[in-house]
């Protein structure tokens, strides 16, 4: 009986031949990832179960990244940095991505220079961007967004904070292989469609509880045309179907990306023709329309053009789901030459992307000036508002609005007050509903005749 890609990965880490859905099997573990929210709690299981002074399985395999509470003057999100710090100074851990300007209980020093900081931004960009993400290999992370690097054709899931420390201490984890099922997008993928578009609608069709503890695999034409980070948007929201992972079979130009961004060797993996998946759906991507998710659920799905009664307060672009190149390259194009309506934050997932802003043109002008000319306001590189955050986290929902955003979850309370209603986008349908003050239809502010997400 032939093996899908997930079971392939898995069945590779724990030595065997073959498995099989509903097997517990002990994995092996190619890289463990955690950041400043989740990491001070993996450190206390680990230093507890193994020992204050005991080190950590392999000082190479471990990434901390802190991303999530950076530009605040919150001390105790400061604190939790410091204990990263210290760890990976006593350990010895190579892969340490410090935000070094952020001193004492004082709010961080202005945006600091990529090129004096080790800093980078959000994890699951930034693991892609330094060559962390890699074909045929296992990666968790204690961040249920984990499951963003199934787009290299990596088997990466989210974990907790026990889960992280046994790992951390041994390399390896107790998993169950979880049974897959298949989302096959055929056809052309229009100018106006996006991967957070596609991944929408599949939640919007099964619901967020349709994939628990399921492998969802994304295959078909309109897939293999997608550029990374398009593929990366819909592995991050895996999670928000009760996926295990997100995954998509590596090709060519998924290894010509990694190799662009590692000369680390890895073996790519497939599935097997003849393996046996739990369900396959089948979508026609030319035939999907601009979508959006309403407060409070990823699965509450609505067409844009059904929305445009609907006022807003606020555009919010970035995350892992909506901060990258692509997705700034897309709200760009809308934004072009018009003036927002509400308030809009723009805010780039990594110093990478940060820096992308001032070098990358549409039509002869720079995506910052664009952005700045539509009068949007621009923020560091990190998650900023798309957990809440502290109350001075840039871009955080402190009052009851109606926010319009290109993050991935949106239950009471997630972007700040309880009371805020978040709708869930692509970056072409927030940056039109900027411009509208109201949730529009980017096919009414958009004229490009090839799709953006298919691009390198």
């Amino acid at each position: 009986m032939g093996m899908t890609l997930t079971e392939k990965i898995l069945a590779r880490h724990a030595g065997r031949k073959s498995v099989a859905p509903g097997e517990n099997i002990w994995v092996n573990v190619d890289v463990l990832m955690t950041h400043d929210v989740c990491g001070p709690g993996t450190i206390g299981v680990f230093q507890e179960e193994f020992g204050a002074k005991a080190k950590v399985f392999d000082p190479e395999k471990i990434v901390i990244i802190p991303d999530h509470y950076i530009f605040t003057a919150d001390p105790k999100a400061h604190r939790n940095i410091q204990i990263l710090r210290q760890f990976v100074k006593d350990q010895g851990i190579r892969y340490y991505y410090d935000p070094d300007f952020v001193a004492g209980d004082g709010m961080p020093a202005p945006y600091a220079d990529p090129k004096k900081t080790p800093y980078k931004g959000v994890c699951h960009v930034a693991l892609p961007e330094e060559g962390h993400t890699r074909p045929g290999e296992v990666l968790l992370g204690t961040d249920s967004h984990t499951c963003t690097h199934g787009a290299v054709g990596a088997f990466a899931t989210g974990i907790g904070n026990t889960d992280a420390g046994f790992v951390m201490g041994t390399g390896k984890l107790w998993l169950k292989v979880p049974p897959t099922m298949r989302f096959v997008f055929e056809g052309e993928v229009p100018p106006y469609l996006m991967g957070k578009d596609m991944i929408l609608h599949v939640i919007g069709d099964i619901s967020t509880a349709g994939a628990t503890y399921r492998a969802m695999e994304f295959a078909g034409q309109a897939v293999e045309a997608l550029n990374m980070d398009e593929r990366m948007t819909i592995c991050n929201m895996a999670i928000e179907a009760g996926g295990k992972n997100g995954i998509i079979a590596p090709d060519a130009r998924t290894i010509e990306f990694v190799k662009s961004r590692t000369d680390k060797p890895f073996e790519p993996v497939t599935g097997d023709r003849n393996a046996t998946y739990l369900e396959t759906r089948t979508y026609d991507a030319s035939k999907l329309e601009p979508t959006v998710a309403q407060p409070h659920s990823p699965d509450r799905r609505a067409l844009a053009r059904e929305l445009t009664d609907v006022k807003l307060d606020r555009s919010y672009i970035g995350s892992c789901t909506g901060g990258k190149i692509t997705d700034f390259v897309a709200a760009a194009y809308v934004l072009k030459g018009r003036t927002v309506a509400i308030e809009t934050f723009i805010v780039p997932a990594t110093t990478e992307v940060d820096a992308a802003l001032d070098t990358l043109k549409v039509d002869g002008e720079s995506l910052r000036s664009i952005f700045q000319a539509a009068g949007c306001t621009i923020g560091p590189a990190s998650c900023a508002a798309c957990l809440g955050g502290p109350h001075d986290t840039f871009g955080r929902a402190n009052a009851p609005l109606k926010v319009i955003a290109t993050t991935n979850r949106n239950f009471p309370g997630r972007m700040g007050s309880k009371d805020a209603g978040v709708f869930l986008a692509s970056p072409l349908t927030a940056a039109a509903s900027a411009v509208a003050g109201h949730v529009a239809d980017p096919r009414d502010y958009f004229d490009r005749k090839t799709p953006i997400g298919t691009g390198d």
